[in-house]
């Protein structure tokens, strides 16, 4: 498993009975985690007194039950500064981790970045910008592509927060797919190209993406995006169908047989301060030249 265990200010401290106890900086939240469906005693005091409890409800969906929590903190990665905020479904707005991606994506940028290569990447689905900072701070000059405004407002405060805010990104809010196509027709081209699919999404016209149905031939569009000379390829998927060996079959066909190199896919993980564990948190599939 790829473990995402660099980070200093957070920690899955525990985790059982369905949960996570995580630290956040300065603060402590209960969660609710699908994966952790084993029971073993929950020791750890701060589980009697968290920050915020997101609570799940049978009807779907659920709530935070705060008790000392700010409406917006920040913690830090490296050089990295992201803002956090308790929304919706559980999610502050990170994903911790991905940080385990943008280690291994940085490092190819930082490569070719230093033997004077310009290193261009394309962050699609790109949520609040962890990767897109991530690889701007590498070198890379990047289009961060994400349907919600809302989102790529967040990612841009993000890089102003690490100091990026005159990086080389280019935010745009647009439909992922139809963006594909306009920059296909247009003849741009990309030396990496991430991409966190969600499982289930709707276009701006009613278009259903069902991540199973989807990504194999959105997979085929997005390899004609890749320059002559690409570093990297990116899929992380958080759907349990879409095991690694899948993702490297996907990357495989595509994209190795077309262009060699190698492929290389696994789950990816966090570990667990207070059993020494490691949280499975969905799989990656890398291709890299």
């Amino acid at each position: 498993m790829w473990c995402a265990d660099q980070w200093k200010d957070y920690e899955v401290l525990d985790a059982s009975c369905g949960e996570r106890l995580e630290r956040w900086g300065d603060y402590v939240l209960v969660r609710p985690d699908p994966q952790v469906i084993w029971q073993t005693p929950k020791k750890d005091p701060r589980w009697r007194k968290p920050n915020a409890h997101y609570h799940r409800s049978s009807k779907g969906g659920g709530e935070w039950e705060f008790f000392d929590l700010p409406q917006v903190w920040q913690i830090r990665y490296q050089e990295l500064t992201f803002s956090l905020q308790p929304f919706s479904f559980k999610h502050t707005g990170l994903f911790p981790e991905q940080a385990v991606n943008w280690d291994w994506c940085g490092k190819l940028i930082r490569g070719a970045v230093s033997k004077g290569r310009e290193v261009k990447v394309l962050n699609l689905f790109a949520y609040t910008g962890g990767a897109t900072v991530s690889a701007a701070a590498a070198g890379a000059k990047v289009t961060h592509v994400d349907a919600s405004k809302g989102m790529v407002t967040w990612a841009k405060e993000n890089a102003q927060a690490s100091g990026l805010g005159d990086a080389p990104i280019r935010w745009l809010v647009d439909d992922c797919m139809k963006f594909v196509e306009r920059e296909i027709r247009r003849g741009n081209r990309y030396d990496g190209i991430i991409m966190d699919p969600p499982s289930y999404g709707r276009g701006p016209k009613g278009e259903i993406w069902k991540i199973e149905d989807s990504i194999y031939p959105f997979l085929e569009r997005c390899e004609l995006l890749l320059s002559d000379d690409p570093l990297f390829f990116l899929i992380n998927s958080y759907t349990t169908g879409l095991q690694p060996a899948v993702l490297t079959y996907m990357l495989g066909e595509v994209i190795h047989a077309k262009r060699g190199g190698t492929v290389m896919s696994d789950e990816i993980g966090l570990p667990v301060s207070g059993s020494g564990r490691i949280l499975p948190c969905g799989a990656s599939g890398r291709w890299f030249a």
